[in-house]
């Protein structure tokens, strides 16, 4: 399996933010062709050392690296992305790799 995680930081205004997510950008990003699995946090993220930079976390899985980077390529991942211009403006990082149980 392979994991897309995304960091999406403190945005301004949290309820515009969360309101547009939900509505708009997630039924997009289900939209990827070889998504398995999609995941978000809920409630506040904490980090370890103190106060967090992020106030959601994607957790979105498919069946390899390679699949992630199809998926990211095709039109519906091109649309995805070009969507996070709409509700994103804090920022957002990708993180992609292989993963498996421990």
């Amino acid at each position: 399996m392979a994991q897309l995680v995304a960091l999406y930081s403190n945005p301004s205004d949290t309820q515009a933010f969360d309101d547009y997510y939900a509505s708009i950008h997630v039924p997009i990003a289900k939209t990827l062709p070889g998504l398995r699995r999609y995941e978000i946090s809920t409630g506040p993220i904490v980090a370890a050392s103190g106060e967090s930079p992020y106030h959601l976390v994607a957790l979105l899985e498919f069946d390899s690296l390679d699949a992630i980077k199809s998926a990211l390529e095709s039109p519906e991942g091109q649309k995805t992305a070009g969507d996070l211009a709409n509700f994103a403006q804090a920022g957002v990082q990708l993180l992609m790799f292989d993963s498996k149980q421990a």
